[in-house]
């Protein structure tokens, strides 16, 4: 019999792209593992990353992560990685071909979403999105605040 831990199938979020949401419409997402250094995994569980200028690319039949900075760990010596530098991703060959396909159409690219551990590996979210317009920007959030203001107006009525 198979025993399970209380951690089997958490996610402890690292670091998140709030802002791609905001700014780009996305259409699917990816779930893919990272090939990662080791002192880059010790910064990761640190909590340090940051998806700011991240995106992802495909290339000859592979993927890879691009401009995702992951601080050098500072316990680290001479074999520290570098910040910013070019991690290949690992997804299925049928996935990369399917992302492939979707970010060649005008306007599409891949985001990264979040960074995370999965049962122990590091993962990443990556998404297919298409970019927002100005007029997109203002209608989503307009819709938020339509809908805060809705839920504000039921909460107050019930109250009473």
């Amino acid at each position: 019999m198979a025993k399970t831990t209380a951690r089997e199938g958490a996610r402890k979020v690292v670091a998140s792209n709030r802002k791609a949401r905001y700014d780009y419409l996305i259409t699917e997402t990816y779930e893919a593992g990272m090939v990662l250094q080791g002192t880059e995994v010790k910064s990761l569980r640190q909590g340090r990353a940051s998806l700011v200028d991240g995106f992802a690319s495909v290339e000859g039949g592979e993927a890879f992560l691009e401009h995702v900075h992951i601080p050098e760990y500072t316990e680290g010596t001479w074999t520290n990685h570098e910040p910013r530098r070019r991690r290949k991703l690992l997804l299925h060959a049928a996935e990369i071909v399917k992302i492939a396909n979707a970010t060649t159409e005008a306007g599409y690219t891949l985001v990264p979403l979040q960074i995370y551990f999965k049962d122990g590996r590091a993962k990443v979210e990556i998404a297919v999105a298409r970019g927002k317009k100005n007029y997109d920007k203002r209608q989503a959030l307009r819709e938020k605040q339509d809908t805060r203001e809705a839920q504000r107006a039921m909460s107050h009525r019930t109250d009473r």
